[in-house]
């Protein structure tokens, strides 16, 4: 613990002097930091699907002092102190783990991890949280805002009974999205904005409930979409190099050549 402290006061002893002394360091604002912080969080999201353990704890390092700068920045604003923001995040971890912290005679048990997710639950709301879902940040990616949703949703008891009745509810949004489709094609040029906005909603459905199919499967649809992305990214780059020493350009080239350099490159990997 002793070289925990000493390493964390000379972050903060770091971050005292690039304030004082580095024309950057002192330039920066709230607003300006914001953009910074969102990329750090992605490049460590990057870092973590590619089990990257060197890039997650320089990533963490980043995010650290970014926690510091802000810190630093509410102390000369008379906001807050970095040690307010240590004391507040304990007494809340504290608070909302009565099952641990509360004295052994107050009969408070949870039994597994969703015991625990319900009591926070409760907990948040009786904070002030005037809904379950008012605690899912509206700037999230769309993807990861649907599965908090859902997994809040979850915590009373909003919830399907098992992973066949949500295939269902996909099916049965991948048959409205297909009956959209056909009216918004068979539309007249007066109808079609509307057809077509029908086309983009039942879209959405159809997304939503494969994601919450996802989360009964235990997968972390974020992840997974990403792992396709750096999947299609690489073999797309294959493709491209294979192409090039043929002598071919991929613009040039029709879509059953491309798709045999494809699956070749499929098979290989």
């Amino acid at each position: 613990m002793s070289n925990l402290s000493g390493s964390f006061l000379r972050l903060v002893s770091i971050m005292d002097d690039l304030r004082e002394k580095c024309p950057w360091d002192r330039k920066q604002t709230i607003q300006t930091l914001r953009h910074m912080t969102i990329e750090e969080t992605y490049e460590l999201a990057d870092a973590i699907t590619e089990e990257d353990w060197n890039g997650i704890r320089e990533e963490l390092g980043d995010l650290l002092l970014h926690i510091v700068f802000y810190s630093k920045i509410g102390t000369e604003q008379n906001k807050f102190t970095l040690a307010e923001v240590i004391d507040g995040i304990s007494e809340k971890l504290i608070a909302r783990h009565p099952h641990i912290y509360s004295p052994a005679d107050s009969g408070i048990k949870v039994n597994d991890e969703e015991d625990v997710k319900r009591n926070w639950e409760k907990l948040k709301l009786k904070e002030g949280k005037k809904s379950i879902l008012s605690g899912v940040p509206k700037s999230l990616p769309a993807t990861v805002k649907a599965m908090r949703l859902q997994e809040k949703a979850k915590q009373v008891g909003f919830e399907w009974e098992n992973k066949d009745q949500v295939w269902e509810k996909v099916e049965e949004e991948m048959g409205e999205l297909r009956s959209a489709i056909g009216d918004w094609q068979s539309a007249d040029h007066d109808d079609l904005a509307i057809k077509h906005k029908r086309v983009e909603e039942e879209f959405g459905d159809l997304v939503f409930s494969l994601i919450n199919y996802a989360r009964f499967l235990r997968v972390d649809a974020e992840n997974a979409l990403e792992v396709t992305n750096k999947k299609f990214i690489r073999r797309f780059t294959q493709m491209e190099e294979e192409a090039t020493k043929g002598g071919k350009d991929l613009a040039d080239m029709t879509l059953t050549e491309m798709d045999s350099i494809w699956n070749s490159i499929k098979k290989r990997t």
